[in-house]
């Protein structure tokens, strides 16, 4: 059960929380099969999560659609299906539904139902996770590259919550989502890190007047731009602790210097 940090045979360990000055993360850990979510309980969304991915062992199971709140924490900790009706956002997987879905059958299936968690969700702008963003095919570039392992991966992937992010039925749609891929390279850790921008994203106001008139009218969604940015910016930018992971950043200095890179095809990653 849960995120496992010696999956890769070296050490990769989860992002943490900054604690705040009383010591306390003040988030809730979540085991699924092969993946472990940390949700915010004020913000209803995920900190962070980690999924292991076995890709010699993935199973090709049918997609399914059974969002579910998750039992074990309070309803009102979770952004559930009040935030994703007669509106243009998608309930986005967070971590993938087809990365823990591997191994025997009945263990895959497990895993697959457990993404269509709440936990597990957030606020997307419509194909948010078609390849031709690149955002669904980054794993899979990296499971393809030469050098990885037994084709492991861990991946960690949250949004980003800025206290600045738009409010929307009672929740704040977070504009930036990111993810850092790990692996190993002879022997050694590697990651990538990698940033989505969906800004702008909700006309939040369009939307509000849209329902209480009743109208199919949905939110206008702006245009996705995907970049490869330095692991400690990641670290950084969403209060998180990962310094094995900013170690083993592949992105070389000189190219993080000149500041983030914006990916637009496959020869664009730096791997």
């Amino acid at each position: 059960m849960g995120f496992d940090a010696r999956f890769l045979g070296v050490q990769a360990a989860m992002p943490h929380i900054e604690t705040d000055a009383s010591g306390s993360p003040s988030t809730v850990e979540l085991d699924y099969l092969h993946f472990t979510v940390v949700l915010d309980p004020v913000r209803r969304l995920a900190r962070v999560t980690g999924v292991n991915v076995d890709g010699a062992a993935l199973v090709d199971l049918a997609r399914g659609d059974d969002w579910r709140l998750d039992g074990r924490i309070p309803a009102d900790w979770q952004a559930g299906p009040e935030i994703y009706a007669r509106n243009d956002l998608d309930r986005g997987h967070l971590v993938r539904r087809r990365d823990p879905v591997w191994g025997p059958p009945q263990v895959a299936a497990r895993a697959n139902a457990d993404t269509f968690h709440y936990p597990n969700a957030a606020p997307q702008a419509s194909g948010f996770n078609q390849s031709a963003e690149l955002w669904l095919g980054l794993e899979d570039h990296v499971l393809a590259f030469a050098d990885v392992n037994n084709l492991r991966l861990s991946v960690f992937t949250a949004p980003f919550l800025d206290p600045d992010d738009p409010p929307y039925r009672g929740i704040r749609v977070p504009l930036r989502f990111w993810k850092v891929v790990a692996w190993v390279r002879d022997e050694t850790l590697a990651t990538a890190g990698f940033v989505v921008d969906q800004t702008p994203l909700v006309d939040v106001e369009r939307g509000a007047r849209a329902e209480a008139s009743g109208a199919s009218d949905a939110p206008d969604l702006g245009p996705f731009r995907t970049f490869q940015v330095p692991v400690a910016d990641i670290a950084a930018l969403a209060g998180l602790v990962m310094p094995a992971l900013i170690e083993a950043d592949r992105m070389p200095r000189t190219v993080a210097a000149a500041g983030w890179k914006r990916v637009r095809e496959p020869g664009d990653l730096l791997l």
